[in-house]
């Protein structure tokens, strides 16, 4: 039996009378390269701070590379690496001498890997910089580097590619596939579904601190509303206040602007003409394949416990899948 190189169960934190995490389960194997998904303040980041032992959790275990790590644990174990948000890093040293800081505070274990590291991000040319000096995604190429030292077989990244230019976020992600190839397990935090399809094998979806479903990237990508509509009107805005009065529809506002609207055939019909007797006009009208975004969308659409709870069961009630619903 093949071991895990990451299982969390229950896990969950509380800041205040706030729930950011609620019962999270989490599960990554060797040479898997795992996409977590969400909205903005869905509970990833702080998913991402309990498992790298940066923030204690208040319930749940957590297992990584077959350890069991307690909340109160000083050092993550062997192998295990990564970064949350932006890296920080001492602006008045070098980038080279950032990383052989870091290695020696890190027990000596890899300071002949400095110059292998930046080496592997890009960062060769610029590694006798001072920090302060580098750009955002510089810094994010130098904490990549520095999670590399530990010649990691379990990988945190949060968000690798934001700051990044296109060839740069190409070269990272070809970066991900390659030590996911070799073995390593990388959990993935990222708000570009086009990211998360081009390199992720499994993925999970948080909500509210809650997994809404997690599962291989075919399965969930199933779990996708069959019927999608793009909608562009007059007033996007009031077309959405009207499709909240509507039971048989949902709607989103869609990221390029206008609106994601899932909706069966003759609940759309209604809608488009009760959208002419109001005075918005339909400007386009697109009917959409599956895909991870429409998901995300309807999930980011769903904001109250209760409509949670019915898309879970809307989910549920569809043909089964090699995904889980939490």
């Amino acid at each position: 039996m093949t071991l895990l190189a990451l299982e969390a169960v229950g896990v969950s934190k509380r800041y205040g009378d706030r729930d950011v995490l609620r019962g999270v389960d989490l599960v990554v194997r060797p040479g898997e390269l795992h996409g977590l998904l969400g909205p903005n303040g869905a509970g990833k980041t702080t998913l991402m701070r309990v498992l790298l032992g940066l923030v204690g959790r208040d319930a749940g275990t957590v297992h990584l590379l077959g350890h069991r790590v307690e909340p109160t644990d000083r050092h993550m174990p062997d192998g295990v690496a990564g970064f949350v948000e932006t890296p920080g890093f001492y602006p008045y040293l070098s980038g080279r001498k950032n990383l052989a800081l870091l290695a020696r505070l890190d027990g000596d274990r890899c300071p002949a890997r400095v110059d292998e590291v930046l080496d592997q991000v890009g960062l060769s040319a610029q590694a006798d910089a001072l920090a302060g000096a580098y750009s955002a995604g510089m810094r994010q190429r130098l904490g990549l580097a520095a999670a590399l030292l530990r010649s990691p077989r379990l990988l945190f990244l949060d968000e690798p590619t934001s700051s990044l230019d296109p060839a740069g976020a190409r070269d990272v992600r070809a970066l991900a596939r390659r030590l996911a190839d070799s073995g390593t397990a990388v959990v993935l935090s990222s708000h570009d579904m086009a990211e998360v399809e081009e390199l992720c094998s499994t993925l999970t979806f948080i909500h509210h601190g809650h997994v809404i479903v997690s599962g291989t990237l075919d399965g969930v990508r199933m779990l996708a509303p069959s019927r999608v509509h793009a909608l562009h009107t007059s007033d996007d805005r009031a077309a959405l206040d009207l499709a909240r009065h509507r039971p048989d529809i949902t709607a989103v506002l869609a990221a390029g602007g206008g609106l994601e609207i899932f909706a069966g055939v003759d609940a759309l019909d209604e809608y488009v003409i009760s959208l002419g007797c109001t005075g918005i006009a339909v400007r386009t009208l697109e009917s959409r394949t599956r895909s991870l975004e429409s998901l995300f969308l309807q999930i980011a659409g769903n904001n109250g416990a209760g409509e949670i709870d019915t898309l879970k069961a809307e989910l549920a009630d569809r043909e089964p899948v090699p995904a889980v619903m939490s």
